[in-house]
């Protein structure tokens, strides 16, 4: 065994009253540790939590991942029968120490018992030190993905306006140093440990999931600032002796944070859109290269070098996540590499992947080892309300689709939750290893902040106390699931899967304007999940959350705006929203929201309206007066999204008529002169569309001087804008328009 000086220091601590010996728990650690190492020669993190609730200890899930990354001395994730005694003796000794505090025995000093661990595990004087190492770890990151690059900038410029504050508590020693102070900084040190897994995150990974999932990404910029405001709340400066100057520099930054937490627009409006447009099946705009190469240029992926770093990142995406989940992803990517002109197989092509053995067709497996779903052994046993256990991808696909009934008994299911079997997974384990049996990987989420039991238990209950007579309960559920839903999107997985979502759209009927606001936001966060946007319109969230946008509060109206925008990116759902009359209140929205409401609209309008149906249903709700407002009001900066709806909307007959209006064409023609490249590619897409059908459109045009800039937006605009530029001038010499040019 290795580190012996190490085991003897933990051992001596636990050794108070130095006989030699220690109680039975060594005994239990090493049996704990061989019924779940299984022949491996370690513990994986979620064995290792489990393995110490055999023993008797129970942490919670940020005290056992502090210890157990202390004492995993390799960073591997592998905890060695060393190791694991290490950490063992310490939460041992971590209790002894507990207790000699807690004389009355009521289980509480000044920290419970998990912050106390805690704050143990830090080892006092070198938490200051890794809080300045990690700022200088953000700090060297050399870039970031563009769609967060400014947040990300933002982020590492505040975090190091804590550098001073650090250096001032490292002089004052920590020595001496208050149980609240200590608690402030191990908070503070976990703000920053999050902020620099985020910072990681968007260094290093996936430009077109990271685009995808922009909206959940700053989600979690907003959490990491709401823990970092937290923790700055928490720290006694005048106990540190902290100066007046870093005293204010303090105050500056909550201010910053406070500014950063508010709700601001969270998109690239054009890149949404074209992302839209690129992945709509209906829409005849989705095979043009224009399209997709311009997006290649707005995420950096037009080089070789970009696009084989994009290729490893997305490969390792698919093995966390399975291919099904970032389908998209691949997709784009394909088509990034055909524009490229990069010939090679598919992006999964690389170095095969470990397969199960197959099965021994002589080999009998035991009746109770099989799914009664799906009939084969089970890797994931869970069980459910009536008893029974399953495959939980088994169960929760029967779930998913709308049952709320035991396949084995058809017993009405009194909750949804599921529950690990580790009695029987064991079993089957144990089973496997003497039979030589391979059973079938299962892809397992890495991170363990997300996969990890605590977690788990806690969204359970969370899920179970939405059924609650009591209001109180259900509130308090419902703001936990909302604040949980915003940090990834494994969290969002694990709340749909384990069945949130059919409660939470149940409780929508409520009258309470509050819930309904918390229940909306919520439904947002999990709607991002591709996975999760129909079985939200399946539980028929669809109408009850047009009911709010049309009812809300300001704040639920625009998360409304919001999520049928996120829900809408699936077709089905375009539909759905149209036929329960979605679009007018989001018409409405447009025209007398706030800025952030009228984008919010904006975008879940462009969506809609992709669905030719949609199009007359925007027509009669007005949108078109909503439109030239924003193209004539330049101080709300909306122009890109207006002619983008316009667009579409030209292709219908009675949009055209309308939009056909001399001001309206006076309007175009001077976006054509001095809008932005993009503004003028979509001006002249518009004028293109209106007089294909129309040539008084044409004639309004060049009565209004749009042929001197259709020659130069020929020279120097965009792809697109040329192709469109060259087909107008085409169109209006057919038509014999251009001679009557007026000569200046």
């Amino acid at each position: 065994m290795e580190n012996r000086a190490i085991l003897r220091e933990w051992f001596d601590r636990v050794d108070s009253q130095k006989t030699g010996n220690i109680t039975s728990t060594q005994l239990k650690v090493q049996q704990a540790f061989s019924s779940l190492e299984r022949g491996r020669g370690f513990l994986v993190p979620d064995d290792a939590y489990e393995a110490l609730v055999k023993i008797g200890f129970s942490l919670d899930s940020p005290a056992f991942y502090t210890v157990c990354e202390s004492f995993d001395q390799s960073r591997s994730g592998k905890l060695r029968l060393d190791d694991f005694i290490s950490l063992c003796i310490f939460v041992q000794s971590a209790r002894n120490m507990f207790n000699s505090f807690d004389a009355s025995k009521q289980g509480r000093v000044t920290l419970d018992f998990n912050q106390f661990i805690y704050c143990s595990s830090m080892e006092g004087g070198n938490v200051v030190e890794e809080m300045l190492e990690a700022i200088e770890k953000v700090g060297s990151y050399a870039s970031f993905r563009k769609t967060q690059r400014k947040e990300c900038l933002n982020l590492v410029r505040r975090l190091k306006l804590l550098t001073p504050l650090l250096e001032e508590i490292k002089e004052f020693g920590l020595s001496s140093i208050s149980i609240e102070a200590l608690s402030g900084l191990v908070d503070l040190k976990k703000s920053l440990l999050a902020s620099m897994k985020l910072l990681k995150t968007c260094n290093s990974g996936s430009k077109i999931f990271l685009a995808l999932e922009s909206e959940a990404v700053m989600s979690r910029f907003h959490a990491v600032y709401d823990m970092i405001h937290q923790a700055l709340n928490e720290i006694p400066y005048e106990k540190l002796g902290i100066s007046e100057e870093v005293r204010e520099q303090v105050e500056l930054m909550h201010m910053q944070l406070n500014r950063a937490k508010r709700r601001t627009e969270t998109q690239d409006m054009e890149l949404a859109m074209d992302m839209m447009v690129v992945f709509s099946g209906n829409d005849d705009r989705n095979a043009d290269d224009a399209i997709i190469e311009r997006l290649a240029k707005k995420l950096d992926l037009y080089t070789v070098a970009d696009l084989k770093t994009e290729t490893i990142a997305v490969r390792k995406l698919v093995k966390a996540k399975g291919k099904c989940a970032i389908q998209q992803v691949v997709d784009l990517l394909e088509k990034f590499k055909q524009i490229a002109g990069i010939d090679e197989n598919s992006v999964l092509d690389g170095p095969a992947l470990v397969r199960c053995l197959e099965k021994s067709k002589s080999l009998l497996i035991p009746h109770e080892f099989l799914c009664p779903i799906s009939l084969e052994i089970m890797s994931d046993p869970v069980i459910i309300a009536t008893g029974q256990t399953y495959e939980r991808e088994s169960i929760q696909r029967w779930l998913n689709s709308g049952h709320r009934t035991c396949p084995k008994t058809g017993q009405k299911l009194k909750f949804l939750t599921v529950a690990p079997n580790f009695a029987l997974r064991n079993l089957i384990i144990q089973w496997c290893e003497k039979n030589n049996y391979e059973l079938p990987k299962k892809e397992i989420c890495d991170d363990p902040d997300i996969a990890s039991s605590p977690l788990a238990e806690e969204i359970s209950s969370l899920i179970q106390n939405l059924y609650s007579s009591n209001v109180n309960v259900q509130r308090d559920a419902i703001v936990r699931i909302r604040v949980i839903s915003k940090e990834s999107p494994d969290s969002r997985s694990l709340i749909a899967n384990t069945g949130g979502i059919p409660p939470l759209v149940s409780l929508m009927s409520r009258t309470d304007s509050e819930i309904q606001q918390h229940i909306v936001t919520a439904l947002l966060n999990l709607s991002l999940d591709e996975a999760n946007k129909r079985l939200i319109a399946r539980e028929g969230a669809i109408p009850s959350i047009i009911h709010v946008l049309q009812n809300g509060t300001q704040e639920a109206k625009e998360n409304s705006a919001a999520a049928i925008f996120s829900l809408s990116i699936l077709d089905d759902n375009k539909v759905l929203v149209g036929c329960s009359n979605g679009i007018p209140p989001l018409v409405d929205l447009l025209r007398n929201g706030t800025n952030t409401g009228k984008k919010d609209a904006a975008t879940a309008l462009f969506s809609l309206v992709l669905n030719q149906s949609n199009r007359s249903r925007a027509i009669k709700a007005g949108i078109i007066p909503a439109l030239l407002h924003l193209l004539e009001d330049k101080t709300l900066d909306m122009v890109d999204e207006a002619l983008s709806i316009l667009l579409l909307i030209a292709s219908h007959p009675e949009g055209r008529n309308e939009i056909g209006r001399l001001s309206f064409i006076q309007t175009l023609v001077e976006i054509v002169r001095d809008g932005t490249p993009k503004n003028k590619e979509c001006a002249t897409a518009v004028i293109l569309e209106l007089g294909s059908s129309n040539s008084s459109c044409l004639l309004a045009a060049l009565q209004y001087g749009v042929y001197e800039h259709l020659i130069e937006i020929t020279k120097s605009g965009t792809t697109r804008a040329r192709r469109k530029a060259n087909s107008l001038l085409h169109l209006m010499s057919k038509n014999e328009h251009i001679p009557f040019v007026p000569r200046k």
